[in-house]
C-alpha cells in the first residue's frame, strides 16, 4: 500500500492508503504502484484515478506537483475535488458561456480565459461520465 496525500494551497484533501495512483503529466498518464522508483513529476489538470481496496474513486485535479519514494505520493495541485462536488448544469452553462466569449470577443486575455474555462468544463463532463460508469 501507498500513502497517498492530495493537498491544495487551502487544505489536505484527502489523505489514505491506496494500492495505485494514475495522474495526467504532460507527457501522459503515469501510475504509481507501491516500491515505486523515486519521482518528482510535473502534473497538468486532468483526472486522477485511485484504486482502493478493489474500488476506483476519480479526482479532478488543477495542474501540480507529484512526488514519490515508493512508499508514499504527494500530490500538490492548485485545486482538487471529487466526483461528488460538481453539478452538470453549473458544468454545461460554463461550457456555454465560454464557447460564448470565444465567439464574440476580440481580446486575447478573455479568450484565454474561456479557453482555459471550456477545458475544466470538459474535464468535469469526464469526471462526471466516469461516476455514472463507476458508482462509488
Amino acid at each position: 500500500m501507498l500513502k497517498l496525500k492530495i493537498i491544495t494551497p487551502r487544505k489536505l484533501v484527502k489523505e489514505i492508503d491506496v494500492e495505485s495512483v494514475t495522474v495526467p503529466t504532460a507527457s501522459g498518464e503515469i501510475t504509481i504502484l507501491q516500491r515505486h522508483a523515486n519521482l518528482f513529476s510535473l502534473l497538468i489538470e486532468g483526472i486522477v484515478k485511485i484504486k482502493e481496496d478493489k474500488k476506483e474513486e476519480f479526482m479532478a485535479i488543477g495542474g501540480g506537483y507529484l512526488q514519490t519514494d515508493g512508499r508514499g505520493v504527494t500530490i500538490l495541485v492548485s485545486k482538487a475535488y471529487g466526483q461528488n462536488d460538481i453539478n452538470e448544469g453549473q458544468i454545461n452553462k460554463a461550457y456555454d458561456e465560454a464557447k460564448k466569449i470565444i465567439k464574440t470577443t476580440k481580446d486575447q486575455a478573455q479568450k484565454n480565459e474561456a479557453v482555459a474555462m471550456m477545458r475544466r468544463a470538459i474535464i468535469d463532463t469526464k469526471l462526471l461520465k466516469k461516476r455514472r460508469h463507476n458508482p462509488l
